[in-house]
């Protein structure tokens, strides 16, 4: 082994290993609140590590977008808005960890994520849009569409599980379909998050050596790895042929993933003009005491042990 590629693998050890922990930041930042944001902000609690600064900044951004998701969540839910937002991109490239962050303080019944899987035997003599008609949004609902009917001009199309005509079609059809889509009503937004080559490699390396990610690396992301210059052929003939004023494309700069998070939950803030709802005061009833009420005691059988 050259110098060079022992400096190189080494490079790549540590890269893996600081994501893998940044890995834990992402729960860390599932389960950590506001006021405890606010202490580390302010100096109290602080970690020696040099690096934390920048993970703070980011939770701080991240809880406040967050919050401006709830606000704007009860206005589509006040107005009865349709929201659509979809996400597309290369495998690795960051779509789930936004949606993730975007869904996370939401009402599930109001922000819905749609990931399919592949179509049915029967769902491929279906209308090509039917298997999505679906899952669009109701009145005062949003639908994130975590791949979607792009995925034609994509992986099907990259991977042969469609025909040249097929592609043709949906060319010609998207548009006309989309436009019935925002002229129903429904708001529809299209990201796709961009990610380059090298990036990609190693966001791959990082799911081959985390046992806990492993599962996210399929056949298909593999081969899609060796078709990379296919993948770029067909998003750059994707977003020429579909990005219409009334449908635009919105291209989300993705080897950073933190910034990458913030700055598409903000530009989808941006899309939307919302205002807070005004509601009424909230007062917690008095709870009701029955005296001949007698609670009945609960076998230790029946409880989850302790262990923590």
């Amino acid at each position: 082994m050259t110098q060079d590629q022992d400096k190189h693998d080494r490079a790549l050890a540590a890269r893996v290993e600081a994501e893998i922990a940044d890995s834990f930041d992402e729960e860390f930042e599932m389960e950590m609140d506001d006021d405890r944001l606010s202490k580390l902000l302010d100096g109290e609690d602080r970690d020696s590590d040099a690096g934390l600064l920048d993970r703070q900044i980011y939770f701080k951004e991240l809880f406040r977008l967050q919050r401006e998701l709830v606000r704007l969540q009860d206005w589509v839910v006040h107005k009865k808005l349709k929201v659509v937002v979809i996400f597309e991109g290369r495998d690795a490239a960051g779509k789930g960890g936004v949606i993730k962050r975007i869904t996370q303080r939401l009402n599930p019944r109001v922000a819905r994520v749609v990931a399919l899987p592949a179509p049915s035997e029967r769902e491929r003599t279906q209308w090509y849009f039917q298997r999505y008609v679906p899952h669009l949004p109701a009145a005062g609902e949003i639908t994130l569409f975590d791949r979607s009917w792009y995925n034609r001009a994509g992986v099907e199309r990259v991977m042969g599980f469609c025909t040249d005509n097929d592609v043709e079609e949906f060319f010609h059809t998207v548009p006309e379909f989309e436009k019935m889509l925002v002229q129903s009503g429904i708001i529809l937004v299209k990201y796709w998050f961009s990610i380059t080559d090298a990036e990609q490699h190693l966001r791959f390396q990082m799911r081959i050596h985390d046992p806990i990610k492993q599962w996210k690396l399929s056949p298909m992301d593999l081969e899609s790895r060796r078709r990379w210059e296919a993948y770029t052929k067909a998003k750059e003939a994707m977003l020429e042929r579909t990005h219409r004023p009334e449908a635009p494309w919105w291209i989300v700069e993705a080897d950073d993933k933190k910034r990458a998070r913030l700055n598409c939950i903000a530009h989808l803030l941006s899309q939307i003009p919302y205002d807070d709802v005004q509601r009424d005061p909230i007062a917690l009833p008095a709870r009701v005491h029955n005296p001949d009420y007698t609670r009945e005691p609960v076998p230790k059988s029946l409880y989850v042990p302790s262990l923590y």
